[in-house]
């Protein structure tokens, strides 16, 4: 089964994370099948960039999002409507 998740990256104490595709059987830094974007919680505001319409494809290939990203998601989106 994939998930759609965070995969950390970064050094110590300076995280930086990565929205990935990946098997939920797998690491959370493991192997993964395509990145979907990006995660800076460190800027202010936090910055997060995630290719909305390829993580709409992997849903509906059967992908699970965690729940972070799911928020995430609902953010950018209400963010997004705003904008138009």
């Amino acid at each position: 089964m994939l998930s759609i998740r965070l995969r950390r990256t970064g050094s110590t104490k300076r995280p930086y994370y990565r929205v990935v595709v990946a098997d939920s059987r797998a690491w959370r830094d493991g192997r993964f099948v395509e990145v979907l974007g990006h995660y800076d919680p460190r800027r202010s505001p936090a910055v997060v960039k995630i290719d909305a319409e390829r993580a709409q494809y992997w849903i509906g290939k059967g992908a699970r999002p965690s729940d972070t990203v799911r928020s995430m998601l609902k953010k950018q989106q209400k963010a997004g409507a705003g904008a138009e």
